[in-house]
């Protein structure tokens, strides 16, 4: 009888200290990937305020094609509106973030190839210097996207790892969704002068 007992013992002991390691571990990658996340709304925040100057510095510069300078503003709005906390993060919120993105990177796109018509705004200086950082902080958003999918990643290894696994069920963890590339961006963008 105490055999028994004394081995049922080690058993819950063991079972206690791998849950709870795993547990901590769950603890601090869920953190990491929340942390990346935030990392990732900094660095569209970043551009989303870069965006305003870059529309006023061109309105300053040029009588410029109103309708791609509202649709800029409007598809910044709409951008910004679009805000999710870490835990929030599902498939669809994910969606919905990337599609307001790429719909205020399609107005951008607008917005420079009108620019190229307007010489006297090519050679504005702080145009100039706004657009090389709308580049540097797209640089930006790639890294913090990339660091963002690297975090979930060891996020969701854990999570699916003995004995993790059986920790992240009792205490509800669940996975993470990664940004995934819009749909075409695998084929390579026409440029037409």
């Amino acid at each position: 009888m105490t055999k028994r007992f004394f081995y049922l013992l080690l058993i819950s002991t063991a079972t206690l200290f791998f849950q709870s390691c795993s547990y901590n571990s769950l603890v601090a990658y869920d953190e990491a990937s929340n942390k990346a996340w935030a990392d990732v709304e900094a660095a569209y925040q970043r551009r989303t305020d870069l965006i305003d100057n870059l529309v006023q510095t061109v309105k300053g510069a040029a009588k410029f094609e109103q309708e791609t300078l509202t649709a800029v503003v409007e598809a910044r709005a709409k951008a910004t509106s679009v805000q999710f906390k870490a835990d929030e993060l599902t498939p669809e919120n994910i969606a919905k973030f990337q599609a307001a993105q790429a719909q205020l990177s399609g107005a951008l796109s607008r917005l420079l190839v009108v620019s190229e018509q307007y010489p006297d705004l090519k050679t504005n200086t702080q145009f100039g210097e706004l657009m090389n950082e709308l580049e540097r902080t797209e640089n930006r958003i790639n890294i913090a996207r990339r660091d963002y999918n690297e975090a979930v990643q060891n996020y969701n290894t854990q999570l699916r790892s003995f004995p993790a696994n059986i920790t992240a069920g009792m205490f509800k963890f669940k996975s993470k969704e990664m940004f995934k590339a819009e749909p075409g961006s695998e084929k390579a963008p026409k440029v037409q002068f």
